[in-house]
């Protein structure tokens, strides 16, 4: 046997033949090359779908209501859309770029947040108060929490929370609809939208018998009536709302658990459920907001629960709040509950069902 106590580290032993140290080699290569981990919190489970997929399918369905507030709101509503994207986009990038992260322009998510938060202001809101707003939502309400997937509420809400409590008069000024595209920001005629009428106590139909100017149901579920940017259309909303649960990206169960706890609520409160669905941005917020992935709960019971629990507080804010609508805060609350509700009826990942014994008598 020959002595190999003097050979080189790494090196083949002698008379090893040409293969084996072949072999010898690729394990000590194998073995030099770390294996990656990739480090993320739970849950662990993959899909074939990606942020940017649901983000896309996001922006198409928002396109018809964006486009019809532009139509009946002009220029003002085009600007304020405009820069509330670009304001996102560039904020969030410009945080990324400080804190030394890496830029997710492409995943599409500040883009939408932009979008959600410019159809929820009127179309007068100044262009300078659009842009803070939206970068408020994306830097504070978004990145501050650790970015897309960490934050705890609805960006686009937290940052029309955030222009209300401090710009009330001009988050609370509304533009009347057909007041010619090319008009300025300054030079357009205002009114009191439908839910404002309510919010004095009166009906609809009472209204309407005194003479005084208030859309048909008709004109309201088609959204010929003041309001924000892209809650006054609730058929193009609902168009909107289809197209996402055919492409299943959002759940059935929050936006109509929502809708239905509000109409159920609202009936003895003296509100009629046409009147509870038609005015306002309870539709909007139902479809577009309450199904956000991140500040959603996971489990199907969650959702359901999240939605009523929504549905419920937006109609008790329109009875007995300062604003007329209440849908932000609403969701907002529903948000901080989330954690509570994911823990409450958890969601085990893994787990498979036993299957249920043969019955003994199909068996003979």
């Amino acid at each position: 046997m020959s002595d190999n106590s003097n050979a080189p580290l790494g090196a083949a032993p002698s008379g090893a033949t040409p293969a084996s140290a072949a072999t010898l080699g690729g394990t000590t290569a194998k073995k030099a090359a770390a294996p990656s981990y990739l480090l993320a919190s739970s849950p662990h489970f993959a899909s074939p779908v990606n942020s940017a997929a649901l983000m896309r399918n996001m922006l198409i369905a928002l396109t018809p209501t964006a486009a019809f507030g532009v139509v009946i709101f002009g220029l003002p509503a085009l600007l304020n859309i405009l820069v509330s994207v670009l304001a996102a986009i560039a904020g969030e990038a410009l945080f990324r770029l400080v804190t030394k992260q890496q830029v997710r322009i492409k995943d599409l998510s500040a883009g939408v947040t932009g979008l959600l938060l410019a159809l929820v202001i009127p179309p007068s809101t100044p262009l300078w108060m659009t842009a803070l707003g939206a970068i408020f939502a994306v830097v504070v309400a978004k990145e501050f929490f650790g970015g897309l997937g960490a934050n705890v509420f609805n960006p686009a809400l937290i940052g029309r929370a955030f222009l209300l409590m401090s710009f009330p008069a001009a988050m609370t000024t509304w533009n009347l609809p057909e007041q010619g595209f090319v008009k300025s920001l300054t030079d357009v005629v205002t009114g009191a939208t439908p839910l404002a009428y309510l919010k004095s106590g009166e009906a609809i139909d009472a209204l309407t018998q005194a003479s005084i100017t208030v859309p048909s149901k008709l004109t309201l579920f088609l959204g010929v009536r003041g309001g924000c940017i892209g809650e006054t259309s609730i058929f193009l909303i609902l168009v909107g709302g289809f197209f996402l649960l055919v492409t299943k990206t959002i759940d059935w169960r929050a936006p109509v658990g929502m809708l239905a706890a509000a109409v159920i609520v609202s009936i003895p409160l003296g509100y009629g459920p046409t009147t509870t669905l038609l005015t306002g941005g309870l539709v909007f917020g139902a479809v577009f907001m309450a199904t956000d992935y991140v500040t959603a709960p996971i489990t199907a019971k969650g959702k359901l629960i999240f939605g009523i629990g929504a549905g419920i507080i937006s109609v008790l804010i329109r009875k007995w709040g300062t604003y007329p609508e209440g849908v932000s805060y609403a969701i907002l609350i529903m948000n901080g509950a989330v954690p509570f509700l994911n823990k409450l009826l958890p969601k085990k990942y893994g787990f498979v069902a036993p299957k249920k014994p043969a019955d003994k008598g199909a068996a003979k």
